[in-house]
């Protein structure tokens, strides 16, 4: 790397983490950490389980972001003097050192960026997913089978946890639907920019005549709201079916009729849970759902802006597709909201999506 392009990194460096730390109010975070301490070290503090439990949690967020954005100080100043290090000896040894840190510096960077911008109250939350195929039967619902695999692997990828509360098998191959639950830190922050049409092209396995093949399939992402969001669900609002659980097959297969299908009945939200062997844990798991789409659905009355909770959501159909996966005839992979683009289909379906998230959030963070 020239010496020249040492100073210029340098400088972009030094300008964003001062940008950073005004966006974050830095000084203003450390002094809510110090208050938070505080109160978590009262005497008193654990009167109110929920509510101190609540606090813990945006204590821990808070800290976490303190801690990160020291890092990015620290390791400024490591660079600076390697910098220092090599005007008095340019060596190649020094030369490789400033390029690995500067590449290191420029991630943490860019991650810590996320994290500002993912300011949303309900971004911290963990994430409810769910997959849908388009029409197209059996070529969709591979589709549809192959985000869901994407996600895992994303998941797996951020140590985050899934938990699967309802998989509705395919006739074929792939799935008719999926439910999943998504636990960490921003999931739901994160993730909600996947929410819409994502569109497949491809040599279809299913077609004798090896035809190229275009298949759709929609995914919905909303917030998992706890029991501190106040939500009133009438008994006589809900009905509430029971059927046997469905699955891939095997001993996983519940034999009892513990699935629950929860419909509320005013506003026609159905959800299902199946992953439990109890019906009782599943009608719990599904009320838990229909809470969340209930309070979501009563924010997008209040605030005209709360769509972004969920993504526009449109036909799952050819045109109004967020993003397009590319098999054949070459293999690329666009986001048609932003054009970001990346020619290796195989590490995106393995999960590698984070160029996506990151660059529909800075998209969205600026246009606001």
């Amino acid at each position: 790397m020239e010496k020249y392009e040492i100073n210029l990194n340098m400088n972009r460096f030094t300008q964003s983490i001062n940008d950073l730390a005004q966006a974050c109010n830095i000084e203003k975070l450390k002094e809510e950490v110090q208050t938070l301490d505080e109160l978590i070290n009262s005497s008193d503090f654990w009167n109110d389980t929920k509510k101190a439990q609540s606090i813990i949690a945006k204590f821990n967020t808070l800290k976490g972001k303190a801690k990160d954005y020291a890092e990015l100080e620290d390791r400024l100043k490591d660079l600076k003097g390697l910098i220092e290090l090599y005007d008095e000896e340019e060596t190649d040894e020094l030369n490789q050192m400033i390029e690995e840190e500067m590449n290191t510096l420029d991630q943490k960077i860019n991650k810590f960026e996320i994290s500002v911008i993912l300011s949303n109250p309900y971004d911290s939350k963990n994430c409810i997913l769910e997959i849908h195929p388009g029409a197209g039967g059996t070529e969709s619902q591979d589709w549809a089978d192959m985000l869901y695999r994407m996600y895992l692997r994303y998941a797996q990828k951020k140590n985050f946890k899934v938990e699967v509360l309802d998989y509705q098998t395919g006739d074929e191959a792939g799935i008719k639907s999926v439910t999943i639950l998504i636990k960490g830190l921003n999931a739901y922050g994160l993730l909600k920019s996947e929410a819409g049409v994502h569109r497949l092209v491809r040599i279809s396995p299913f077609d004798s005549n090896a035809r190229r093949h275009t298949s759709f399939a929609s995914v919905e992402v909303m917030p998992q709201f706890d029991d501190t969001f106040e939500i009133e669900v009438k008994d006589e609002d809900i009905r509430v079916d029971v059927y046997r659980s469905s699955g891939a097959g095997g001993q996983s297969v519940n034999r009892t009729d513990s699935a629950v299908r929860m419909t509320h009945i005013p506003t026609n939200i159905v959800v299902t849970c199946q992953n439990e062997r109890s019906q009782i844990k599943n009608r719990e798991q599904a009320l838990v759902i229909l809470k969340s789409r209930l309070l979501e659905l009563e924010m997008k009355k209040k605030q005209a802006e709360i769509d972004k909770l969920k993504g526009v959501q449109s036909d799952i159909s050819f045109g109004s597709q967020i993003r397009s996966y590319i098999f054949h005839p070459y293999t690329l992979v666009k986001d048609h909201r932003t054009n970001a683009e990346v020619g290796n289909i195989n590490a995106v379906m393995d999960g590698d999506i984070d160029i996506f998230i990151s660059t529909y959030l800075k998209k969205m963070a600026a246009n606001n």
